[in-house]
């Protein structure tokens, strides 16, 4: 044994590790380990050492506590046995401390400490959870070269970390190698291992086979509840829900309870795909198999029930929860929220924020106030309160971030209030936080709407000149305010430079120049703009064609009108409101006109019918 400890710690003295964190090489002397290591040895009595190193494991909080009692470990007499080194290493890697331990598991095996396939496991562990499952293969090479004999959680650690780096097939190769070589007992924690692994990646028809197989194999690795949850969480976040309840309806006929795992997962994918009649039959069932959902689920439950505007529902969901002494946490309190703030209900809103949170000393969070003042920008009439909440913030303890200066830029430019908006841009800017593209578009779009679209232009200017990254977007919004401003020329004029600035045309600044160009009569332009869409491999959308068929309605260009009709029909686009009712108008006044006949015919032959 104490041979097997030196040639490693000399195989390892010439087999450099990589530091985790960084690009540099260090050797077992390493300066990161000298500082720790206190200088000399000392000798103290076994029992002693044992005891005082097993209470000092129990107490390692941090780096720093691990980090202290392996200087004192490594520099005692006798050295501690391998097993307390192992205890150590297991605790800096819990600490989520890779590069750490694995300096210290070189380091261990420098000392001349007789290693195991315990150490040699927690190392390969270590650098798997690091992304470096190839340095796990390497302590792989170092089982065979020393005579240890790698087990299931050997080969289950690689498997882990490939599936963690996304080598599937690198890690369906070593699986189908465990199988055909017989390198290990194979066991449900390895089958897990890999149908968990192309679960995640996405495969579940090849977890389904892998399911089959096990099945098929050994009574001790038969798939259990574990297996049978992975699978079908899988096929619900795939949305592949009917699979899913099919292999839970297969459990039940072979016996295999069902958990709140199980449960979970088909409540979220229905949820998901809004087929609540069945999650409530699930909800039910759990209750009456007295298996109780979780505070996670619960708040899944809640949170698809409120974006669907089903608050009543929700509402109940909050009640069964407190029935089964679950308290709803903040995430669930932030939903319910969101969701009366959807529908306007700003009194239910508030009370969520002040009482529901208050009778469970629950502490709104930064994510609680925006949802509350976004709901009352939205009223506009509510902006007061949105603006006292804002102003509440700091004297809370709670700093707003950009996301909230956004939704109070918005709100504010929403109501006309743009002078207050733009001192509030300006003390977004002072307090240190940097607009991202929402707060740009918000503040660009607030200028143009109200009548100030020379400034947005300036503040464009402003950007350029800064060298921010510049999106199409912000140059579609100043376009479409130069159009409503009747400043046609310069909204042309931004359009034909974007190229110089590197920026390509998308279909919003085409149709944005198309609009424009109809609103100004330059009917036979816009019919040009849009054959240059189709040479720049830009295809118009729903938006493009309603603009030119409007354009051309407006200006009696009937015949092109029902043209672009029925190239917007051929492509599954549907007329918009405005030009249907433009049509209406049309029909009466030019009802032997037969483009206008030939495009209401189609479009609403019933209509039709009644007004002959």
């Amino acid at each position: 044994m104490k041979i097997r400890g030196f040639l490693l710690g000399h195989f390892l003295s010439s087999s450099p590790i990589i530091y985790l964190s960084g690009e540099s090489l260090f050797l077992s002397n390493s300066p990161f380990l000298l500082f720790f290591r206190h200088f000399g040895t000392k000798s103290v009595s076994n029992y002693n050492s044992r005891e005082k190193i097993k209470l000092e494991l129990g107490n390692i909080r941090n780096l720093d506590n691990a980090l202290s009692l392996y200087a004192n470990m490594s520099t005692t007499l006798p050295l501690p046995s391998v097993i307390q080194f192992n205890q150590l290493l297991s605790r800096v890697v819990n600490l989520k401390e890779y590069s750490a331990a694995t300096y210290l598991f070189k380091d261990i095996c420098s000392l001349g400490v007789s290693v195991n396939e315990c150490t040699m496991n927690i190392a390969m562990n270590c650098y798997c959870l690091s992304n470096r499952a190839d340095f796990g293969f390497s302590i792989l090479g170092w089982f065979f070269k020393l005579g240890c004999v790698p087990d299931v959680f050997t080969f289950s650690t690689l498997l882990k970390g490939l599936f963690r780096q996304n080598k599937i097939n690198e890690a369906q190769e070593l699986f189908r190698k465990m199988v055909l070589e017989e390198l290990c007992e194979l066991s449900v924690v390895t089958y897990g291992t890999v149908i968990n692994g192309l679960c995640k990646a996405g495969n579940t028809s090849l977890a389904i086979d892998m399911l089959r197989v096990m099945e098929k194999g050994k009574r001790i690795c038969k798939p259990d509840t574990h297996i049978y949850s992975m699978i079908i969480d899988g096929l619900c976040k795939g949305k592949m829900i009917d699979s899913a309840l099919k292999l839970f309806d297969e459990m039940s006929e072979k016996g295999i309870p069902p958990n709140v795992v199980t449960y979970s997962a088909l409540i979220c994918g229905l949820c998901n795909l809004s087929r609540w009649a069945e999650v409530k039959m699930l909800v039910k069932e759990m209750i009456d198999y007295k298996i109780y959902p979780g505070v996670i689920t619960f708040t899944s439950l809640v949170d698809a029930l409120c974006k669907e505007g089903l608050m009543d529902e929700a509402e109940d969901v909050i009640h069964i929860m407190k029935q089964q002494n679950v308290d709803p946490d903040l995430i669930c309190y932030n939903s319910l929220m969101d969701g009366y703030c959807l529908q306007g209900r700003m009194d239910e809103a508030r009370n969520v924020f002040d009482s529901s949170m208050a009778s469970k000393n629950i502490t709104p969070n930064i994510q609680s106030y925006n949802i509350l003042i976004n709901g009352y920008c939205k009223k506009k009439m509510k902006i007061d309160d949105a603006m006292h909440l804002f102003r509440e913030m700091p004297r809370k303890g709670l700093k707003p971030n950009v996301i909230t200066y956004t939704i109070v830029l918005q709100g504010l430019f929403s109501c006309g209030r743009d002078s207050c908006a733009l001192q509030l841009f300006d003390e977004l800017q002072a307090v240190g936080l940097k607009p991202d593209f929402y707060t740009y578009c918000n503040v660009l779009d607030g200028l143009c709407r109200n009548g100030q679209v020379e400034r947005a232009l300036s503040l464009l200017d402003a950007l350029e000149r800064k060298k921010e990254h510049l999106h199409i977007a912000y140059y579609a919004i100043v376009m479409d305010g130069l159009c409503e401003a009747k400043k046609f020329d310069k909204a042309r004029f931004i359009f034909s430079d974007l190229t110089s600035k590197g920026l390509e045309p998308d279909v919003v600044t085409y149709t944005i120049l198309i609009k424009g160009c109809c609103q100004n009569g330059l009917l036979d332009e816009a019919k040009e703009i849009l054959l240059k869409m189709g040479h720049a491999s830009v295809l118009p959308n729903e938006v493009t064609y309603n603009s030119i068929i409007r354009g051309n309605l407006k200006g009696g260009r009937y015949e092109d009108a029902a043209k672009f009709f029925e190239e917007m029909d051929a492509k599954g686009f549907t007329l918009d409101a405005s030009n249907f009712e433009l049509l209406l108008g049309l029909l009466g006044t030019t009802e032997q006109n037969p483009s206008i006949f030939k495009i209401f015919q189609k479009l609403a032959p019933n209509a039709l019918k009644q007004n002959l």
